[in-house]
């Protein structure tokens, strides 16, 4: 293999790893309590390696946050519904969503130390400012083809339904270890596992097809 070829792979794969170990650290330690020679130490490379490859903590955190949510992006796109029954395809669509988030607690802590510095970095970000969210365009088509033949009744926006799904989702990892102190359960044994999963679909599929929803603003 050409000695070009070799350096391109190593720096690569020293990227990943770098931003890997940041995903960990600031998932578990904040923007703020984070540091990048917890980073550094961690990943087992130099520090000025960090620098090298981002410029800086908030270019890194950016990074971190781009890679997480491109990785939902990844996931959504792959969704293929269209041959399915309305019903199916809502449950299809929940599942794939609650599987991501289920796989990925680390972004749903990110998320959340987004929301306390109240989106300053995401906003600095020109990847995400474009980012595409192919769910929201599948659960649409459903939701019109649901409409249309009489199985769902209130008139929904597709933005809506992501909404609810997403914040089951974030309540399941977010609040872990405070609903498991008050009430003893946790909400990501694996025990319960398939049966949350079935619950939000469950939910989404009796919020579609009974009752009305008021107008929306």
């Amino acid at each position: 293999m050409p000695t070009g070829v070799t350096r391109k792979r190593d720096k690569e794969r020293t990227r990943e790893e770098i931003l890997d170990t940041a995903t960990e650290v600031f998932a578990r330690m904040g923007y703020t309590g984070a540091t990048l020679d917890q980073i550094a130490e961690r990943t087992g490379t130099a520090k000025r390696m960090v620098y090298y490859y981002f410029g800086g903590k908030e270019q890194l955190f950016i990074a971190v946050l781009e890679r997480a949510y491109l990785g939902l992006q990844v996931a959504e796109e792959g969704l293929d519904v269209d041959q399915l029954d309305p019903v199916s395809a809502i449950r299809s669509i929940t599942g794939l969503l609650y599987d991501h988030h289920d796989k990925n607690p680390y972004m749903l802590k990110l998320v959340g130390i987004e929301n306390v510095h109240q989106a300053e970095h995401l906003v600095k970000s020109e990847l995400l400012s474009n980012l595409r969210t192919p769910a929201i365009d599948v659960i649409d088509r459903v939701l019109k083809k649901g409409q249309a033949q009489g199985v769902f009744v209130r008139q929904v926006d597709p933005l809506d339904v992501h909404m609810l799904i997403s914040a089951y989702c974030v309540f399941r990892v977010a609040n872990r270890y405070t609903f498991r102190a008050l009430f003893g359960r946790d909400l990501r044994d694996p025990d319960y596992r398939d049966h949350y999963r079935a619950m939000i679909g469950d939910l989404i599929v009796s919020y579609l097809t009974t009752g009305a929803a008021p107008g929306m603003p």
